[in-house]
């Protein structure tokens, strides 16, 4: 093939060293650099556009084990397997993070420096074993991530928010504003998409199944829901399950900052917000594809997080019409993501005096879902609360599911239970008339759910 008929030259210099001896890493990667730095020199690049992703890895594999024989290599079975896949990894993929971007357990790989990478396995941080060559390995890694997506990388911008093939989504920062060398984070999501009887089961318990019947009821009869919590507490997890409950036949249209959403329907417009090019021009924000949403005739608008002046078109598309709307936001309790939802509506620059400002939002939202992270990494729904109106000046609510905390045990984990308040929602008619039946005591408050 083109690819090893440039190896039939001359052995390269070194080619009579002996390989590093069992064990030894930094004499391992001093090979592993030889080799991938001969591999370079030598592989055509023209041809990458002729081979499928396999026949590229086979022809690599067989590429090293040729330059292993040219430098008389004395490794073993195992090494020799792990350099080849190492090789390939370079290659092909994101080198060391490769591994961990194969491991289905890992939900966010957090890389501090070169040499200490964290990861985050069922709620918890933990500090692996994988490592960079060195910051200059590690800078290699972050501009091919984002030459992926189009993005660049550099000291006139050394921040870039990118999305990998697969979904993830990844943050990079390198100096000047990263102050110890290059850092990034990737937030991974689920190859198959969670569903909520995963959330309802054992070992998440995020929610009962009691609640989630309620939650489906209020997406089949086109309430608008917002979903609140912190970062990295679940919520477009359960924002993704929940769109799985829109009836086929509608039209979605989503907009997000950058693209997480597994939407399962068959009807769904996807759109991305664009961040300004190195002029500083060209950006479309959020707020511009709201507005461009209301005229692509969307039986649903699915925002993935709202943040900004794109609240207030938000909130007149829900009351205009678009009803069974869906989103999320950044709060710690449902009280601060209605305050966190005024602040946004301000950033309009509509001068809507405050009054005004939560009319919209009580008349526009039905049910605020409060999604919380606890200490020992689990997730939980803490408590569903519907929006009544308007007493005065105060957005007033009423809470129907909530989650208390009793203590912690031996083990570190949080002990408590899911109760029903005992207040019957005012939405219950209109989930009727959607032919939504809840089963009998769902809202009895002596009813304790584990």
């Amino acid at each position: 093939m083109v690819l090893r008929a440039r190896l039939n030259g001359t052995p390269g210099e070194g080619a009579q060293r002996s390989a590093p001896a069992t064990g030894n890493a930094e004499a391992y990667k001093s090979l592993k650099g030889s080799i991938h730095l001969k591999l370079l020199d030598k592989f055509d690049l023209a041809a990458l556009e002729s081979l499928s992703p396999e026949a590229l890895r086979q022809e690599i594999a067989s590429m090293v084990e040729r330059l292993l024989q040219e430098e008389t290599a004395v490794i073993n079975g195992a090494e020799r397997s792990t350099l080849i896949r190492d090789i390939q990894h370079e290659m092909l993929g994101f080198g060391p993070l490769e591994l961990l971007m194969a491991d289905p357990a890992v939900s966010d790989i957090l890389v501090n420096s070169w040499r200490q990478i964290y990861v985050e396995r069922r709620g918890r941080l933990e500090l692996t074993p994988v490592t960079f060559s060195d910051e200059k390995h590690l800078l290699r890694i972050i501009d091919k991530i984002v030459s992926l997506v189009g993005r660049r990388i550099d000291e006139s911008s050394p921040m870039v928010d990118a999305r990998l093939p697969d979904g993830s989504r990844v943050n990079a920062v390198i100096p000047p504003v990263a102050i110890d060398g290059p850092m990034m984070s990737i937030r991974r999501f689920a190859k198959v998409p969670l569903k909520m009887e995963n959330l309802t089961g054992e070992p998440l318990k995020t929610l009962t199944p009691e609640m989630a019947l309620l939650l489906q009821g209020l997406v089949k009869a086109k309430l608008n829901v917002l979903i609140s919590g912190g970062t990295g507490a679940g919520k477009t997890t359960l924002l993704n399950i929940l769109s799985g409950y829109i009836p086929e036949y509608e039209r979605v249209v989503t907009i997000e900052d950058a693209a997480e959403l597994q939407m399962q329907q068959p009807h769904v417009i996807r759109m991305e917000t664009r961040p300004m090019n190195i002029e500083g021009k060209g950006e479309i924000n959020q707020r511009a594809l709201v507005r461009n949403a209301l005229r692509m005739r969307p039986d649903r608008i699915i925002i993935g997080e709202v943040r900004g002046a794109e609240a207030f078109d938000m909130l007149q598309a829900m009351n205009t019409g678009h009803e069974g709307s869906l989103t999320t936001i950044h709060a710690n309790t449902p009280r601060d993501a209605l305050a966190r939802l005024e602040n946004m509506v301000g950033m309009a620059n509509m001068s809507l005096p405050h009054k005004a400002a939560r009319q919209q939002i009580s008349s526009a939202l039905s049910v605020i879902v409060q999604v919380l992270r606890l200490v020992d990494g689990r997730r939980k729904v803490t408590s569903i609360q519907e929006i009544t109106g308007m007493e005065g000046d105060v957005v007033t609510t009423q809470e129907i599911f909530t989650f208390k905390q009793v203590g912690i045990g031996a083990d570190g984990i949080v002990q408590g239970h899911f109760q029903a308040t005992g207040i019957r929602p005012k939405f219950s008619d209109r989930l009727r008339a959607f032919g939504v039946q809840l089963p009998e005591g769902l809202f009895d408050p002596a009813r304790q759910y584990q």
